[in-house]
């Protein structure tokens, strides 16, 4: 476990040669180490395949896997949160400078909020982004909800979060409330100038191509898109051997 601000963190840390920039993976809205299902892993070997280890980061923020418990209610702000105060300590501790932010869905906002502010990073990597609320993430977390309430879900979620539940609702409920409708961190994009990589599923239930035309919009820095067929909201899983060889080819490409 690692000290942050609010509790424990659980971490998982792989040193590797001290002249490349950490890969740090940041899960989703849901997520935990295990639910990366081992693509940091891969991603990393791919990337350093016949040359020096990349070092590798992979964490559960408070509220999942086995990190302490998050403050509830979360705030609308708890993303910022994230990215002002609980990342840069992370790093810090563990002597990360200039990652490449690797993020997934909440992980993916959060690495454009920690980016926007200012924080140097070598790349970023967001896969299925979002900086803005549209109906279609309301109306895919309102299905979630209605599964969680009349599936095991909890109980298949205990696998991997110390509390399943609060870690559903504390996701959950803010972004089903009235006040998370005007959320919207389109504002930190044009401070970005470093490298992007983004990725999404055509066939994702939690938002539309919109955010990706969004942050290339708004950011300064150069932008490459993949568009992947038939994926869903987490394509590094659904599209796994082609999302693994993108960021690869970015990484190996930008780095």
């Amino acid at each position: 476990m690692l000290d942050a601000p609010g509790g424990p963190i659980e971490y998982e840390f792989v040193a590797g040669s001290a002249d490349r920039p950490c890969l740090v993976f940041l899960h989703e809205g849901l997520g935990s180490i295990d639910l990366w299902r081992g693509v940091p892993a891969e991603i990393a070997a791919a990337v350093g395949r016949g040359g020096a280890a990349w070092p590798l980061l992979v964490y559960a923020r408070h509220g999942y896997g086995a990190s302490g418990p998050a403050d509830m209610p979360r705030p609308v702000s708890y993303m910022h949160h994230e990215a002002d105060v609980v990342l840069p300590v992370v790093l810090a501790a563990l002597g990360i400078e200039r990652p490449i932010l690797v993020g997934h869905s909440d992980g993916a906002s959060i690495a454009l909020l920690y980016a926007g502010a200012g924080h140097p990073v070598t790349a970023i990597v967001c896969l299925a982004p979002h900086v803005f609320v549209e109906p279609e993430s309301v109306a895919g977390i309102e299905e979630a909800k209605r599964v969680f309430e009349s599936s095991p879900m909890a109980e298949r979620m205990r696998r991997y979060h110390a509390d399943p539940v609060a870690t559903f609702r504390g996701w959950n409920d803010v972004w089903l409330s009235d006040e998370f409708r005007d959320w919207d961190i389109t504002d930190r994009l044009g401070a970005i100038r470093a490298p992007l990589l983004l990725i999404q599923g055509t066939d994702d239930q939690y938002g539309t191509f919109a955010q990706l035309d969004a942050i290339a919009a708004g950011v300064r820095g150069p932008v490459e898109q993949v568009r992947v067929d038939g994926a869903g909201h987490a394509p590094h899983l659904d599209a796994r051997d082609e999302v693994v060889a993108a960021i690869a080819a970015f990484v190996s490409a930008r780095c």
